[in-house]
C-alpha cells in the first residue's frame, strides 16, 4: 500500500514537471508576441487557475478550513505561488533564459538545507550524491542547448538574484508548509492559494490587463494561453500537493531537473536541435540522481533503526515501529 502511495507521488511530480517543461516554450511564444506582458500573463494564470479550482470544488467533498489554516494558506500561497512566480518572471526579464535555467538547479540543494534546519532531516551521502548527479545532468542539457551559443547568456546579476529568490521561496513552501499540505485535499488547498495569489497580483497588473485587446488576439496565442492556464497551472498545481503529501521535500524539488529534459526533447521533436550521446548521458544522470535521493534514508527511518539497535542491545526495550520510506515529516 505504501509503495502504491509513493508511486502515485512520483507520477504526480513527473506529470507536473512535464507540464511545466512544455509551458516554457509556450510562455516564450506568448511573451514574444508583444500582446501580453509578463505580469499580465502571471495574473491570467492566477485568476484562471483560481476560477477553475473553485468550479472543481463544487463537484468534490467540501472541507472545512479553520481560520488558523486559512491564514497559513495565505503565507503558503505567498511563498509557493505569488513570490515564486513574481520573482521568477521579473528575473527572467532581466537575465537570459540560460542563466535562469541554471539558477533553478539550486532548488533541491536549498530544499535539502532547509529540510535539515527546519525538519531536522539528515543530509546523507546518497542524498548529496543524487542531488549532485541530477544537477550535473540538468546543467549539461541547459548549457548544451542552442540558446547557449546565440549570445543570449549574458544575463544580469539582478535577474539572477531574483531567480534565486524565486527558488528559495518555492523551497520554503515545500519544507515549511508540508504538514499543512497533508491536512487538506489538493482542490481545497489550491482554490484558496490561487485566490490569495490572484488578489495579490491584480493590483499590480490591472493596467497591463486592461490594455490587452482580447478580441484581436490570434488563435495561436489563445491556444498557448489555454494550455498555460489550464494545463501548466491548474492541472500541474493539482498534481503538486499529491506529490508533496507522499514524498520528501528534497525529492519533490528534484523533479525540477526534468524540465530541461522536456525542453530538450521538444527541441529535438520540433527539428530545432538533435539528440546526441551527451544528451542521453545527461538524462541518465538526472534519473539516477532522482533514484538515489529516493533511496536515501529519512529522519523517521534513521530513528527507527536507532530504536531497533537499542532493542537488540536491551531486549526489554519496545520494538521499533515499522516505518515506510516516505513517512514522518521527511
Amino acid at each position: 500500500m505504501q509503495s502504491k502511495r509513493m508511486y502515485t507521488g512520483h507520477l504526480a511530480m513527473l506529470g507536473a514537471n512535464l507540464l511545466w517543461g512544455v509551458m516554457s516554450p509556450m510562455s516564450k511564444a506568448v511573451l514574444q508576441s508583444g500582446l501580453v506582458g509578463p505580469l499580465s500573463l502571471t495574473t491570467l494564470r492566477m485568476v484562471g487557475a483560481a476560477a477553475a479550482f473553485w468550479i472543481l470544488s463544487l463537484f468534490t467533498r467540501r472541507e472545512h478550513v479553520t481560520p488558523h489554516d486559512l491564514a497559513l494558506l495565505f503565507f503558503a500561497s505567498l511563498f509557493g505561488v505569488t513570490l515564486n512566480q513574481g520573482f521568477f518572471i521579473t528575473g527572467v526579464s532581466l537575465t537570459s533564459p540560460i542563466d535562469a535555467s541554471v539558477v533553478t538547479t539550486t532548488t533541491p540543494i536549498i530544499t535539502m538545507i532547509l529540510a535539515a534546519l527546519y525538519l531536522k532531516e539528515p543530509i546523507t551521502s546518497k542524498k548529496v550524491m543524487g542531488i549532485f548527479m541530477g544537477a550535473v545532468g540538468a546543467l549539461i542539457l541547459i548549457l548544451s542547448a542552442d540558446a547557449a551559443h546565440t549570445g543570449e547568456n549574458a544575463g544580469g546579476m539582478t535577474g539572477n538574484i531574483l531567480c534565486l529568490m524565486a527558488e528559495l521561496c518555492f523551497a520554503t513552501y515545500c519544507v515549511v508548509f508540508k504538514d499543512l499540505i497533508g491536512r487538506y485535499s489538493p482542490v481545497t488547498l489550491m482554490k484558496w492559494m490561487f485566490t490569495y495569489a490572484a488578489i495579490c497580483c491584480i493590483p499590480f497588473s490591472y493596467n497591463g490587463l486592461a490594455s490587452i485587446n482580447f478580441t484581436t488576439l490570434p488563435t495561436a496565442v489563445y491556444a498557448d494561453l489555454a494550455f498555460i492556464v489550464f494545463g501548466a497551472t491548474f492541472l500541474s498545481y493539482l498534481l503538486v500537493p499529491i506529490g508533496q503529501h507522499r514524498l520528501r521535500p528534497t525529492l519533490v524539488t528534484m523533479y525540477c531537473y526534468l524540465q530541461p529534459i522536456v525542453a530538450s526533447m521538444l527541441a529535438v521533436l520540433w527539428g530545432m536541435d538533435r539528440f546526441t550521446p551527451t544528451k542521453g548521458a545527461a538524462i541518465l544522470l538526472v534519473f539516477v540522481g532522482v533514484y538515489l535521493v529516493n533511496r536515501s534514508k529519512s529522519r523517521a527511518q534513521m530513528e527507527a533503526e536507532a530504536l531497533e539497535a537499542a532493542r537488540r542491545t536491551a531486549p526489554d526495550a519496545p520494538a521499533a515501529p515499522d516505518v515506510p520510506e516516505s513517512s514522518g515529516r521527511s
